[in-house]
């Protein structure tokens, strides 16, 4: 019985051991805790032994803005909660702390650090709702960090994602630890808390006792802020009630009943549209850099200190949507007009005349129907008066003309056909039928101007055709020198009678020779490639010189007033043609008056040389196809030198084809005597061997033509054929000819118009226009010579060309409206733009679509002081309309503004030598360590203020 008692007594025992055994923790496997903090651990080993240059291989993200600030990230697993552990590193640090970088994250602006880690929970709002689990994650990282032997401060977003609140650790080898925190208030700032002096206590607070006065005790804070103003918007109410209506000099308020202007209304472009301004206004920060402050009466004196006290002034541009926008039809300018005008060209192909268009019915194009329709006549009869303004004549084509503007073959700005195509690029949306309808009408307009023989508007009156222009505008030319030519015959037709009776018996065309206008011209000249104008060959610049019947010198005239009685016979002379003698007769040889040649445009040349080539070799220019000039030439030739043979008009008009043998003709050409000696004459030579060939038509046309005086003979130009040629050119002009004449007038006249644009010389804006010049005659070359390879293919060139130009006019808007507000401080203003340019060119794609960069315009523009109060005058004080709105609570005014951001940095410094902060390492106890850190931002509705405090452990 005893044993089996004892046997029961060990059994118990047994039990009892085992269920020790049960209960005992081995503490040798890691709990999900411990886990986790060496996960973390695992990860920044990772990061520390990979270095900058590996992270960015294995695909490190650039933030963009700081642009020298570089991430990775790994995900983490505690529990049932996901977090996501990120560390910021820059690439590339000088080693200096600058306090207003704006190249700066929040946490680094924050608490002055430059690499740190930030753990967050994977949710929606991204932080850390429950304290305690804040202040959990954040222990783990310190122990990860601690272990890892890295400096690298933590951070955890805690609270509401609106409050932008953080806590955070980072250990400072083995003795020092700094601790973070930040919080913001949302509204209902503490009155105290708006104005520097209740800052500054705030701050002292963190390190003093309570039982002090802070006003009183004095403590060496270092102390820098940032303000940053905005210029204020403008104000319409203002602008409605700060002005009366201007009255006229009948008491009537004037036409015009706005009292406010538009920023543009000097510009050349706001005749035809009003851009907005790209510029909607100004920041001006000022920085009052590091000062030591030891009293809240310090504060007090700089927050009443004048803005021009402060030690730097900064101005950004606050730019509009206008420049960055490259949305196809959201702005409106020359750009968006020209794009319209390339449609009407690829719908110009669908009819034969301009009138098709006009009527929707006889048309079977879907397109052309579901156009817009026709303007109505008020408006046409408006555009049209806005055209043939009678009072408007150029003086000068060339005036205010870019130099590559001539590269273009269109018309010049202020000429008849380049405001009709401007005016058709603003007219209907200009849709093909509206400018079939205003075409029409412009061509009437052009046939009374012709019919009434009234000369027409904005049209030089030079006589000559400008061949590097558009055929329209060439063709008007001369329908304005015909105009011209038709009112002189109609005015001699008239006079003619009394002409003759005021005649001499004795000279009958000499005393009339200042009465005519016909000009001497050469049968064998050139034309240049720019003007319908005469060149004389090499041959001839030695021989006969033109003369004007308007324009005889003064030696001349009197040597034909002073002739003898048997050379009174003698008609159509402009005196005598310097010393030369005839070969036949003892007599000078005298200049004859000579029609003007007749003047031709691109087309007429062309055809002449195709006719040239017809004729082939045999036949020479100036015997065929200048006969009528020639016979003229020689008809007024004879009349003003009865006894003259063949041999004498070559010596006058073709020198070159007279082979003297002797000197003799340089020495009379020096002798001015009215009789030369007689040993000299007859002039000895003989003719070239060209116009000594059998059968030189020359000879022909000599013994054919009579000898008639130029005020006799048939006029080499009709006024009247040409005239109702060039109008039948226009009435029956092809729509597409019309439309590639009008693309290049349209494009070259925009152009010019925004070349007359004042923004004080910017170097980069001169070679961007000059460039876009280049640009234009190089996409419009085929529809300048009338040359389309593909239709479909040209028509997206000019569209892409739309695109480029619809960038130089941004470019061109911006820089009027910058140079017209700093016209005072032209650095500043060209600083200014060289920035905006250098940001949104490479940004300004010559594709339809636009680029995808949304980054925003933030550089900064350091203000001299010189410029300073120009840059003030850009915040002029609140009128009275003005103050009532708005009550101030902040200090730091600028001309009664307020600043819209207020930004300090406190901080406090402490010797490690004798104080509690000491290290027994002989080093570090000469070094000042910044013991309290504190940075506040703030406007008049809310207050963000993060505090980083130095501590030894």
């Amino acid at each position: 019985m005893a044993s089996s008692r004892k046997a029961k007594k060990h059994e118990e025992e047994d039990e009892t051991f085992e269920e020790e055994l049960e209960r005992f923790d081995d503490f040798t496997l890691a709990s999900s805790w411990e886990r986790f903090i060496s996960e973390i651990e695992a990860v920044c080993r990772s990061w520390l032994a990979d270095g900058t240059k590996n992270l960015l291989d294995k695909g490190a993200i650039n933030l963009g803005s700081p642009k020298n600030l570089y991430k990775v990230k790994s995900e983490l697993k505690y529990g049932m909660k996901s977090y996501c552990m990120e560390y910021f590193f820059e690439t590339s640090s000088d080693g200096k702390d600058v306090d207003w970088n704006d190249d700066l994250h929040d946490l680094q602006l924050s608490f002055g650090v430059k690499t740190f880690l930030v753990i967050a929970p994977l949710s929606a709002s991204g932080v850390v709702l429950d304290a305690p689990e804040g202040s959990k994650l954040l222990s783990a990282v310190s122990i990860a960090l601690s272990n890892c032997g890295s400096m690298w401060p933590a951070f955890v977003p805690v609270h509401d994602p609106s409050r932008k609140a953080f806590i955070g650790i980072q250990n400072m080898g083995t003795v020092f630890t700094r601790r973070f925190e930040a919080d913001r208030i949302g509204s209902q700032v503490p009155v105290k808390l708006l104005h520097l002096e209740g800052l500054y206590e705030l701050f002292v607070s963190k390190f003093a006792f309570s039982t002090m006065d802070l006003s009183m005790h004095l403590f060496k804070v270092h102390f820098t802020m940032k303000l940053t103003y905005r210029t204020p918007p403008h104000d319409d109410d203002d602008d409605l009630h700060g002005g009366e209506p201007e009255i006229t000099e009948t008491g009537d308020p004037s036409g015009d009943t706005r009292s406010k202007t538009q920023w543009d209304d000097d510009c050349p472009w706001s005749e035809w549209y009003s851009a907005e301004d790209p510029v909607k206004g100004f920041e001006l920060i000022t920085i009052w850099s590091n000062k030591m402050i030891e009293n809240s009466l310090e504060m007090a004196e700089i927050e009443n200190a004048s803005s021009h006290e402060a030690d730097k002034w900064l101005l950004t541009p606050l730019l509009s949507t206008y420049i960055s926008d490259e949305s196809e039809g959201n702005t409106i300018g020359f750009s968006s007009q020209l794009r319209l005008l390339v449609s009407a060209l690829e719908m110009s192909f669908e009819a034969q005349f301009m009138e098709d268009f006009i009527s929707v019915e006889s048309s079977s194009s879907d397109n052309l129907k579901s156009s817009t329709a026709i303007p109505p006549p008020t408006v046409l009869d408006r555009v049209l008066k806005d055209i043939f303004h009678d009072g408007v004549q150029p003086s000068d084509y060339v005036k205010g003309e870019h130099k590559n503007s001539r590269a273009i073959k269109g018309a010049p700005l202020d000429s008849l056909f380049a405001q009709f195509c401007l005016h058709a690029l603003w007219i209907g949306s200009c849709n093909i039928r509206a400018i079939a309808v205003l075409w029409v009408e412009f061509v009437r307009e052009v046939r009374w101007y012709w019919e009434e023989s009234q000369p027409l508007p904005r049209m030089l009156t030079n006589g000559a055709i400008d061949l590097s222009t558009c055929l329209i505008h060439q063709k008007l030319q001369m329908l304005t020198i015909c105009i011209e030519k038709k009112g002189q015959l109609n005015n001699n037709h008239q006079e003619s009678p009394g002409r003759k009776n005021h005649a001499s018996g004795h000279i009958k065309e000499d005393c009339q020779a200042v009465e005519d206008q016909t000009e001497m011209r050469n049968s064998t000249k050139k034309f240049d490639v720019k003007h319908d104008s005469p060149l004389r060959t090499e041959g001839q610049r030695g021989g006969r010189k033109a003369v004007t019947r308007s324009g005889a010198e003064p030696g001349n005239v009197m040597a034909s007033a002073n002739t003898k009685p048997e050379e009174c016979t003698r008609r159509g002379s402009s005196g005598v043609f310097g010393s030369m003698m005839l070969l036949n007769s003892y007599e000078r040889m005298h200049a004859p008056y000579t029609q003007d040649a007749p003047i031709m445009t691109e087309d007429m040349h062309e055809e002449r040389l195709r006719a040239v080539e017809a004729f082939g070799s045999a036949f020479s220019f100036s015997a065929q196809l200048e006969r009528e000039i020639l016979s003229s030439d020689m008809s007024a030739f004879k009349a003003a030198n009865p006894s003259a043979v063949f041999e004498d008009f070559i010596r006058w008009h073709s020198p070159g084809d007279w082979e003297s043998d002797e000197i003799e003709e340089s020495k009379s050409s020096s002798d001015h005597a009215m009789e030369g000696p007689r040993d000299s004459w007859p002039p000895r030579g003989r003719l070239s061997q060209r116009m000594s060939e059998h059968g030189n038509s020359w000879w022909q046309i000599w013994n054919e033509a009579p000898a008639l005086p130029a005020s006799e003979q048939k006029p080499l130009l009709d006024p009247n054929r040409e005239g109702e040629k060039i109008l039948h050119y226009l009435e029956t002009l092809r729509p597409h000819h019309l439309l590639e004449q009008m693309v290049c007038t349209a494009f070259r006249a925009s152009a010019d118009s925004l070349n007359q644009t004042s923004f004080g010389g910017l170097k980069q804006m001169t070679t961007k226009l000059a460039q876009i010049y280049l640009t234009m005659a190089s996409n419009l070359k085929y529809l300048q010579a009338n040359l389309l390879p593909e239709k479909f293919e040209v028509v997206d060139d000019l569209r892409r060309l739309c695109v480029i130009f619809e960038h130089v006019e941004k470019l061109i808007v911006l820089a009027a409206s910058i140079h017209r507000k700093f016209a005072e401080v032209p650095r500043l203003s060209g600083a200014i733009f060289g920035d905006l340019y250098n940001f949104y060119v490479p940004r300004m794609g010559n594709s339809i679509t636009g680029s995808d960069d949304q980054k925003e315009f933030n550089m900064k523009q350091q203000v001299r002081m010189n410029e300073r109060q120009t840059v003030a005058n850009m915040f002029p004080s609140p009128t009275a309309n003005q103050s009532w709105r708005k009550v101030l609570s902040m200090g730091n005014l600028l001309n009664g503004h307020e600043p819209i951001q207020r930004e300090i940095i406190f901080s406090m410094h402490e010797s490690m030598r004798g104080s509690h902060y000491g290290a027994p390492s002989p080093r570090s106890c000469h070094q000042d360590i910044e013991t309290h850190r504190m940075y506040i931002c703030g406007t008049s509705n809310d207050l963000r203020v993060a505090l980083s405090v130095t501590s030894c452990d």
